[in-house]
């Protein structure tokens, strides 16, 4: 999840602080700057010019791929930097992680990502992130500058074998999280485990700004810093010139199976909900292979024994196969991945993608199972939804943007 290490190549260069959205926030100056070098000093003079300023967090940090004995911290900072965690199970800390791939320690980056192993299953941690910013690398000499240090955070690791866990679904945010993520959250009571985000948090992917602007900053200010999250995609992040990039700021797969307490989650990437042959894909898109493969995986994962156990199999997805009228990608979700959903007896079915909020129960000959959909990105139409689920029960409840309830599902498990 660390990106590459930028070296010293113009185009490499220029590839790279592009990507890092730079570009709207300084001006085409320094741009101009590195396309006209023509020696390794004219680049270093150049590259200073990106990193000019007072050394800062761009995000605070943010939880990924939370497990009983492990936990992913996640932030970024605006300069190249050696940076690390420091935690334990007190404010005194007193452990230190880094990221070491092949006998390197991660450096020179950006963005971070940095696995917290051997934890204790369903303890507390506390934690502050460290970014010591690297003004020089050569081959031969490396010089440091400033060390920055974030606020000191907690959370908490899963239980090896959970009776409950609760969670909380956004979805169709659309580029609106500064505002949607802190109001939606204030309406939760409620403890929770994780939050899930199911899919359309931007119009399109445009560059690195967009994704701290409207999703990291808002999520790491909110709650992330101390509740982990999970991501799938929805059809508006397969949209844009930075979208392959997308996946970097995620410790984890667009398409998962995971067991947390009496839960199974499935969760599947459904593409985009247009034909692959359609003018605006231009050729560069193969979503109907995709989503077959997928559903090749699924016929294995129903067959695992965590699903089989499992008292409640919960599947989450952005394109609803039912009730999202007769477009190409729902239908071909319905056509792969339905008669499987059926098959396995899932219980509870959870997307977006519509903007059309609503619970519609089973229906026989289509779907045996709850099917919820959640609403969209304008003030009145936006939802929280919420799920609690023990041994015995599941209830979910999902909610307004004016804190009332919309329609809930309450169902008992049929595996003793």
């Amino acid at each position: 999840m660390i990106q590459d290490k930028p070296s010293l190549n113009r185009r490499n260069f220029l590839g790279n602080i592009t990507k890092a959205g730079i570009l709207g926030a300084i001006g085409l100056s320094p741009v101009a700057r590195v396309a006209a070098a023509t020696t390794e000093e004219e680049m270093r003079e150049a590259e200073k010019a990106f990193t000019e300023g007072e050394h800062a967090f761009l995000c605070q940090p943010y939880l990924q791929n939370p497990g009983p004995t492990a936990m992913t911290v996640m932030w970024m900072s605006n300069k190249p930097t050696y940076s690390w965690v420091e935690y334990g199970e007190t404010n005194a800390l007193g452990s230190t992680a880094r990221n070491i791939q092949a006998g390197i320690v991660d450096s020179y980056d950006r963005l971070h990502s940095i696995r917290l192993s051997n934890l204790k299953p369903g303890t507390t941690y506390h934690y502050k992130v460290l970014s010591k910013e690297i003004t020089e690398f050569r081959p031969y000499k490396l010089t440091y500058g400033e060390t920055i240090t974030s606020d000191t955070f907690s959370f908490t690791t899963p239980a090896k074998n959970p009776k409950e866990v609760s969670w909380l679904v956004f979805n169709d945010i659309h580029d609106r999280g500064a505002d949607s993520f802190p109001h939606l959250m204030a309406l939760n009571k409620d403890p929770y485990d994780f939050v899930f985000l199911n899919g359309d948090m931007f119009d399109y992917q445009e560059d690195e700004q967009q994704i701290l602007d409207h999703l990291l900053t808002p999520l790491s200010k909110t709650f992330a810093a101390e509740k982990p999250f999970l991501f799938t995609r929805g059809n508006h992040e397969t949209r844009g010139k930075y979208r392959r990039e997308l996946a970097n700021y995620f410790d984890g797969p667009y398409i998962f199976a995971k067991q947390w307490g009496p839960v199974h989650f499935t969760v599947l990437d459904t593409g985009e909900d247009k034909e692959d042959t359609h003018p605006v894909y231009a050729g560069i898109v193969d979503f109907d292979e995709y989503r077959r493969q997928q559903a090749e995986n699924l016929k294995q994962v129903v067959l695992s024994p965590a699903f089989k156990k499992a008292k409640f199999r919960v599947v989450m997805m952005h394109i609803p196969h039912y009730y999202s009228g007769d477009w190409h990608g729902p239908m071909e979700c319905r056509k792969h991945f339905g008669p499987i959903f059926e098959q396995s007896k899932i219980d509870l079915f959870i997307a977006g993608h519509t903007h059309r909020p609503g619970i519609h129960q089973p229906v026989a000959g289509q779907h045996s199972y709850p099917i919820v959909i959640g609403g969209g990105p304008k003030d009145g139409n936006r939802t929280l939804i919420k799920v609690k689920a023990t041994e015995k029960d599941l209830s979910l409840v999902m909610l307004k943007d004016d804190g009332s309830e919309m329609g809930r599902v309450d169902l008992k498990s049929k595996r003793g």
